[in-house]
């Protein structure tokens, strides 16, 4: 078997690209039951000069590109569970936080009244860092529970595993764009 760009890509990403029917008479049958889809910046951006994301709620994958457009990298995220809760459109990092404090938006606290704000550690859902966006109550942030990588599992923001998440940290500026689409 030969390994392809999009085979080693599904490995980076913890998703698998192929059905358990992954061959057919010797030759690879390509199924992205994963929906990934590569993206270029310049389909989401219209120059260089800040870096950028794009938060692909769809394939469940955040881009990012340096500055200069040279460093691309991919991260599996967890994005929100309904269309209802998912802002599109562009923004901007607009503040960033090692150990974040999290507090129940209020659509949340409507819904369950008995949840209050927690503090930083292992069970404050934004994980080990967060960086917010120019809209209220969005953020791209860590997560404890690695369950939700890759699965609608928010009520809008952008998840990654907290090794990812320190990572685009020390990457992202403020004012980093975003689009998330």
């Amino acid at each position: 078997m030969t390994l392809t760009r999009r085979g080693l890509l599904g490995a980076a990403l913890g998703a698998p690209f192929l059905t358990s029917a992954a061959f057919s008479n010797g030759a690879a049958v390509r199924s992205n039951i994963s929906s990934f889809a590569m993206q270029d910046w310049r389909d989401h951006f219209d120059g260089l000069g800040r870096a950028m994301i794009v938060a692909d709620t769809v394939s469940r994958a955040l881009h990012y590109w340096n500055a200069e457009g040279a460093d691309h990298r991919i991260y599996p995220t967890s994005v929100p569970i309904s269309d209802e809760l998912t802002r599109r459109g562009y923004t901007e990092i607009v503040r960033k936080k090692v150990g974040p404090s999290w507090t129940p938006t209020p659509s949340q606290m409507q819904r369950y009244p008995d949840w209050k704000p927690i503090g930083p550690g292992p069970d404050n859902p934004l994980g080990t860092h967060a960086m917010y966006l120019g809209w209220p109550a969005y953020i791209i942030h860590g997560t404890h529970d690695t369950r939700k990588i890759g699965r609608r599992s928010s009520d809008g923001c952008i998840g990654l595993y907290n090794e990812n998440i320190a990572e685009l940290f020390a990457l992202c500026p403020i004012g980093t764009r975003v689009r998330v689409i």
